[in-house]
């Protein structure tokens, strides 16, 4: 399973990379349900690898296939976990 960083985006608080709001598949209306990020990384077979305090976010390993389901939260950045090189 590749690695990925899951963060805030600037302006979200913090209470939003742990709960933040789905849509319920099949439902009308637009009902909702709060949902944690990190509860959604170990449900759906990944698992939290390490958690960051001062940019508020987590590194995961998860399912690439399902990967969509965080990037589609527009309260969260995902991107691929990797080295970071400075000239």
């Amino acid at each position: 399973m590749p690695s990925i960083n899951v963060s805030l985006k600037d302006g979200a608080s913090a209470e939003q990379l742990d709960a933040y709001v789905k849509y319920l598949p099949g439902r009308t209306h637009g009902l909702t349900n709060s949902y944690s990020a990190k509860k959604q990384v170990t449900e759906q077979g990944g698992k939290i690898i390490n958690e960051f305090k001062l940019i508020k976010g987590f590194t995961a390993e998860f399912p690439e296939d399902k990967v969509h389901t965080l990037q589609s939260n527009e309260h969260l950045n995902v991107e691929n976990d990797g080295q970071v090189k400075t000239q």
